[in-house]
């Protein structure tokens, strides 16, 4: 009787205990359940232009053969980003000084504008030079690191302008079921300054984070939790105690047939 007592017990913590944890895993736990929920978006910062970034150019106009100056490689604005000495990845890069060099136009102060605002400045610039000229901007190499406990840790490089931390880790194949999503690490570096700030993924407050839309050469970290080293640790120490066992055996064989 006391042993059945026992056991019920440990089923009983166990139950508990997996009850626990997976409280730990859906997404947007304070969001209703019923019905439809609506909310505001006020955080959503297009993304602008910094220093280091390269950015792809391509104009257009009714006289077609003399805009190409301005088109270094049409395949990246196009969106193949495969290098080969056919297809060099080619563009303006953006100085420390935040300034590119264009034909024609010469020196301009690109930092902290969107390709919209770009776009626009250009267009303006080139209606001397050009009969209704077309210009179309982007940043190619707006990438982000996303690492830790995740399906694919890796390089990201993003095509839309406005990836939020949600899409970039679908791309990285959504958090292992032992990750930590309480606890997600966004580390930025921007104006001189390296900011690390930690998102909960459980809350709806993560919609309304400012750091929710993501930014040119930012990391997303994602720890894992306790049960993963606890399951690793055991897989080590399990494997040690029968790589001893072996060699001792061994050893013992040796003696015998010595």
């Amino acid at each position: 009787m006391q042993n059945i007592r026992t056991y019920g017990a440990m089923l009983i913590a166990i139950f508990l205990s997996s009850c626990s944890s997976y409280q730990q895993i859906p997404y947007y736990q304070d969001l209703s359940q019923s019905g439809e929920a609506r909310q505001p978006v006020s955080n959503e910062s297009p993304l602008t232009i910094n220093p280091s970034d390269l950015l792809a150019i391509n104009v257009t106009s009714k006289n077609p053969e003399t805009a190409t100056i301005f088109n270094y490689n049409l395949n990246t604005v196009n969106g193949s980003y495969a290098v080969t000495p056919d297809n060099p990845v080619i563009g303006y890069r953006v100085d420390e000084e935040g300034n590119i060099h264009l034909p024609l136009i010469g020196k301009i102060k690109v930092k902290g504008l969107t390709t919209t605002q770009l776009r626009d400045n250009m267009t303006k610039s080139l209606t001397a030079f050009y009969k209704d000229p077309v210009v179309n901007i982007r940043i190619i190499n707006f990438k982000v690191a996303i690492y830790g406990d995740v399906l694919k840790p890796d390089l990201y490089t993003l095509e839309n302008e406005r990836t939020t931390v949600t899409q970039a880790l679908s791309l990285a194949g959504d958090l292992n079921i032992t990750a930590m999503r309480k606890n997600v690490l966004l580390v930025r570096t921007e104006n001189g300054e390296r900011k690390m700030v930690r998102l909960d993924l459980t809350s709806k407050n993560i919609f309304n984070s400012p750091y929710f839309y993501l930014k040119n050469n930012d990391e997303i970290y994602v720890q894992p939790d306790r049960t993963k080293f606890a399951t690793v640790d055991r897989g080590y120490r399990t494997a040690s105690l029968v790589l001893s066992g072996l060699s001792i055996i061994a050893i013992v064989l040796s003696n015998i047939y010595r």
